[in-house]
């Protein structure tokens, strides 16, 4: 496809990408809704009277908003439409926001930009999805012979997350204080975590109507639910949730602090990067079985940026390695009769590989802490040191083009004091 945008083949969102956030600028502080398209955004709330398609024509107020989230209730049909217009209309050969007048009204430089949350998150959950990612926790912990829980290949597992502290790239990270237990046996002590941490994730984006209490959605029909994906780092405080985590799991350990990134890919965007889910045995239950793929060949890696300011490479990963695939994750939350509703935000748990250099965590990278892992300025870490900024990036390679998530970034402030 060509666009009359200019941008690189190397670019994170071209024409065939046209991922959404929300953004405001200097002269308008306004928040609004935006398509990213090479350098640019455009800004959908200047250009909503355009989306007149027999779907959208009678809800062109949805582009108005400041949050995606009405635009998300709207189902697949209207976004696959949306897709279309916006395509059609930056394509070179469509003259609408080419003339220098229009273009100039309708476009905003992304380094101009302020981005903000895509959508108003009512609910948070993240899971437990990626098979090599429990297996080495579980060695760590339990040994090999008990790797993997009992439930773990019956079940999505997950726990529910705050949504309150979920924030957009770029945002710090506050170091956070809690009790620990530094010698087992002896009393636990209150201070700043020693073993902070990050954990490779990309989430999805809830959409479509929302659902009633004691509906269920079986995995067969949860990909009219998924609007999209982001990047996200869930910052845990490795010997906080060691301490606090028996018997109900993960609390203070990880809610204070959710990174995303602000572009939301859709799965439109994402059609043609789709690989085979990965066998499961034993076969999970009906309500979690479907034959169609929801599986992405998507390159994740991760960056450590230390206050010297050199970038290292710590984690090449890749979203495939998940187990349970997004509908299977959606399915098992509602067949309780859980409701869900546009704009919750549901995590696939940290995405390791099989390889080393593949791992999702600096918990496995360094083994439980056993480890230090070289950076490119002479420092070493086994655990995430004041001042790191933590960078997650995701693409995918097309035919002449890649889909990209641009970055999921943030930077590790010290504890606060008493």
């Amino acid at each position: 496809m060509k666009s009359f945008v200019e941008y690189y083949s190397d670019c994170d969102f071209p024409i065939e990408n046209l991922p959404y956030g929300v953004f405001s600028t200097k002269s308008n502080p306004q928040k609004r809704i935006g398509v990213a398209i090479g350098d640019e955004i455009l800004d959908l709330s200047a250009i909503s009277n355009l989306f007149d398609g027999p779907l959208l024509k009678n809800h062109q107020d949805v582009f108005r908003q400041e949050y995606l989230n009405d635009f998300m209730a709207l189902g697949r049909p209207a976004w696959v439409e949306a897709r279309s217009k916006l395509q059609n209309l930056l394509s070179a050969n469509n003259p609408t926001l080419q003339e220098s007048n229009t273009r100039s009204k309708v476009f905003v430089q992304q380094d101009e930009a302020t981005m903000h949350l895509p959508a108003k998150i009512g609910d948070y959950t993240d899971f437990y999805s990626s098979i090599n990612h429990a297996t080495n926790v579980g060695i760590m912990f339990r040994g090999k012979e008990a790797a993997l829980m009992p439930n773990w290949k019956h079940l999505p597992v997950a726990y529910h997350g705050r949504a309150s502290s979920v924030v957009v790239s770029g945002t710090p990270i506050r170091r956070p204080r809690g009790q620990t237990l530094p010698i087992e046996g002896a009393d636990p002590v209150f201070g700043p975590s020693r073993l902070m941490d990050f954990e490779l994730e990309v989430a999805f984006f809830v959409g479509g109507p929302a659902t009633n209490l004691g509906e269920t959605v079986p995995a067969s029909k949860a990909y009219d639910h998924i609007f999209g994906l982001v990047t996200m780092n869930d910052w845990s405080a490795r010997d906080i949730q060691k301490w606090e985590y028996v018997p109900l799991g993960p609390f203070g350990a990880k809610n204070f602090g959710t990174t995303i990134s602000p572009w939301v890919i859709t799965m439109e965007a994402l059609e043609p990067f789709k690989v085979p889910n990965v066998p499961q045995d034993p076969t999970p239950f009906p309500y979690l079985q479907h034959s169609e793929s929801c599986n992405f060949d998507i390159r994740l890696e991760v960056d450590i940026k230390p206050p010297s300011g050199t970038v290292t490479t710590v984690c090449r990963s890749n979203y495939k390695f998940q187990y349970w695939t997004p509908r299977q994750q959606l399915a098992h939350h509602t067949v309780t009769g859980c409701n869900i509703n546009p704009g919750d935000l549901m995590a696939s748990g940290t995405i390791s590989g099989e390889a080393a250099d593949s791992y999702g965590s600096m918990l496995e990278l360094s083994w439980k802490g056993t480890q230090a892992v070289p950076l490119k300025d002479g420092t070493k870490r086994k655990f995430l040191e004041d001042g790191d900024e933590v960078i997650i990036r995701g693409h995918c390679v097309g035919d002449g083009y890649r889909i990209g998530f641009g970055s999921c970034s943030g930077k590790l402030l010290p504890a606060l004091k008493d």
